[in-house]
């Protein structure tokens, strides 16, 4: 029993899908801070020249 638990690897690839998940998280948060932050700039300039 004790050789099976030392031998199952089932928690460690749980582990490693859950960091593959958090790094996809944090890049498409980053992502999109960019590109929300490019757009607010984009209609600021779009609605300054409507003035």
């Amino acid at each position: 029993m004790i050789k099976r638990f030392l031998n199952d690897e089932s928690g460690a690839t749980a582990i490693e899908y859950g960091l593959i998940a958090a790094l996809i998280s944090v890049a498409i948060i980053t992502a999109a801070t960019t590109m929300g932050t490019k757009l607010a700039g984009t209609f600021s300039k779009v609605s300054n020249q409507l003035k």
